[in-house]
């Protein structure tokens, strides 16, 4: 037989050790899912911040196109250029270089505090203006170019963004193998194009935002054709991407695992806003994980380690904590035996401690306990023999009243024999006292013998009228709610005089409503108020102040609330109608409910 401390141990050992394996079974296949989600989220926050700076390089070229579309001098001179204006006069040939140096000026301004970038503003008359010399290269050259057919279509702000071409410009070829460019038209009235404005930057100004990422990540940017148009070590410029590309239209980053020759890559991507590009990101998923797993396995290493400490350790003070307890269960072994005489002496503040100490004090009152339990089983006895004659005389006064009303009546005297059967059946429902709830026709049949009993001992009957629909009178009620509600009407509104009160109940869906109406004296409006103030606040006042004469029952309305609020909770309702001289009418709103619950 195992004792209770190896027990112990062992559920202890059981209780960590199997959440543990559990714990570390999950957070090793969690792990995955929170390497690869880390990943993703390393390459999407590289892809905003490469995003950032490509589409500020992008947009500074936009801005400079904008600026010459919209500087209204300008274009004012490139019209008049185009239209065959001739300068003449004396200062015809300051006016020409006076407003060709403003050209030159305009662009160079707009160009302070930005990237290099070289501008060409190409009318349609053969005449251009640009940032660069024409050692540097031909303007006129432009017009030659394959893409340049294509902006008769461009109106308005449309662009057009020229991929990745070899370098044009001399001084550039070396250093600067590839070139990029956006161009916009200059139209006039009538949508004719009288120029165009080309502003060209270095493919490098665009590479270099991706030197600082990661070595094993490749950065680059696409057309819409997959040709790559910018690359991080531009070895791949003008290839076909050769990876599945999906989201193609997507404005927000994507990322996805794609396999490639049997070996996995994350590939994160997003679109380039204004020039149809994309901007895309490769880095073999193995490296994109190496440093975050490495996290990971070093976090499972130590839960490992910390387990096996906290193990042992718990092992050590579960002995040590279970000690007094062995010593206490063989003095129990000993008391068994018949020793009472023998005592643990454990003595602490603890648990522990106060249960050596209570079970010595045990051993010291046992005899005194033995006696203690003989006297109260003996007066536990004489208590249910008082009990079993209480429930005797009810009975036997019910029976002894049953045979007096047969003798009554068969002497003829049925008013009284009525009046006996009466009273005996109000004492039947009081000494049924299990049955907490009946049906609505037998509450109704208990105030009609109540009445009965009522009218013989005053001077004017009243009259109790029902009007009670079919589907109501099997709904189960608590007992004696209706009474008092009769009772009142009878003392406080009819006065025990004369009158009539009037029953009434229906169903309106689950719902049983009940009226008890009187046509008494009614009340005043500040009785009334305070009534109805009683009734929310738990008070008996008003009318409730007026003590009934001594009869059946003399429970009071607010009781009567208070029963069936506790019965059916905040769905009953109780409204109190009167006006003086005109009689009052309490109205009660009772849920139908499959089980009554037992009211207290």
């Amino acid at each position: 037989m195992r004792s209770f401390r190896f027990k112990l141990m062992m559920a202890s050992i059981i209780c960590i050790l199997l959440p543990a394996c559990i714990t570390l079974a999950t957070y090793n296949y969690l792990t995955q899912d929170a390497v690869k989600e880390q990943a993703i989220t390393n390459s999407q926050e590289s892809m905003l911040l490469v995003n950032n700076y490509v589409t500020n390089s992008l947009k500074y070229m936009l801005n400079i196109a904008n600026s010459i579309q919209m500087d209204s001098e300008l274009n004012s001179i490139f019209k008049s250029n185009v239209s065959g204006h001739r300068y003449t006069g004396p200062a015809a040939e300051y006016d020409e270089f006076y407003d060709k140096n403003k050209i030159m000026k305009q662009i160079e301004n707009i160009k302070i505090g930005g990237e290099e970038c070289y501008v060409t503003i190409l009318l349609a008359n053969g005449t251009y203006y640009s940032s660069y010399s024409i050692y540097e290269y031909n303007p006129l050259d432009l017009a030659k170019e394959p893409w340049f057919s294509q902006l008769k279509n461009l109106y308005g702000f449309e662009s057009y963004w020229v991929g990745t071409t070899p370098t044009v410009f001399e001084s550039e070829k070396v250093r600067n193998p590839y070139q990029l460019s956006v161009v916009r038209t200059l139209r006039g009235e009538g949508s004719t194009i009288y120029g165009y404005v080309i502003v060209t930057v270095m493919e490098n100004q665009l590479n270099h935002n991706f030197e600082n990422l990661p070595n094993n990540q490749e950065f680059m940017i696409m057309d819409a054709n997959n040709i790559i148009l910018s690359h991080n070590n531009g070895e791949k410029i003008g290839q076909t991407f050769p990876f599945p590309y999906v989201n193609q239209d997507s404005q927000q980053i994507s990322s996805d695992i794609v396999e490639v020759n049997n070996e996995e890559y994350l590939m994160t991507q997003r679109s380039l806003s204004f020039t149809g590009w994309k901007l895309v990101s490769i880095t073999p998923y193995k490296m994109a994980i190496s440093k975050v797993e490495a996290i990971f396995n070093k976090v499972f290493v130590f839960q490992i380690i910390s387990f096996i400490l906290f193990l042992l350790l718990l092992l050590y003070l579960l002995g040590t904590f279970t000690k007094p307890l062995v010593r206490l269960g063989k003095v129990a072994l000993t008391v068994q035996k018949g020793d009472l005489e023998k005592r643990s002496n454990i003595r602490g503040e603890d648990e522990i401690g106060r249960l050596g100490y209570l079970f010595d004090q045990m051993l010291d009152r046992i005899k005194e306990m033995i006696a203690e339990v003989s006297l109260t089983q003996a007066r536990k006895r004489t208590a249910e023999l008082a009990m079993l004659q209480a429930q005797i005389n009810p009975h036997f006064l019910f029976n002894v009243l049953n045979s007096i009303r047969m003798k009554v009546l068969l002497r003829g005297d049925r008013e009284s024999a009525e009046m006996i059967g009466s009273l005996s059946k109000l004492l039947r429902m009081t000494i049924n006292q299990e049955k907490e709830t009946i049906s609505l026709h037998e509450e109704v049949e208990i105030v009609m013998d109540y009445v009965v009993l009522m009218n013989m001992r005053q001077k004017d009957p009243i009259s109790l009228k029902t009007d009670i629909s079919a589907d109501a009178l099997l709904i189960k009620v608590p007992r004696f709610f209706l009474q008092p509600l009769i009772e009142n009407a009878l003392i406080h509104g009819l006065t025990q005089s004369a009158g009539t009160i009037m029953l009434k109940a229906w169903m309106e869906e689950k719902t049983l409503i009940l009226t008890v109406e009187d046509n008494g004296k009614g009340m005043p409006e500040e009785i009334l108020h305070r009534l109805r103030k009683n009734l929310v606040s738990g008070e008996e006042q008003g009318q409730g102040d007026v003590e009934s004469p001594k009869g059946f029952s003399s429970i009071g309305l607010l009781n009567v609330h208070e029963r069936m609020r506790l019965t059916y909770g905040d769905k009953f309702t109780m409204r109190i109608d009167s006006s003086e001289g005109e009689g009052t009418r309490i109205t009660m709103y009772i849920p139908h409910l499959e089980v009554t619950t037992t009211y207290v």
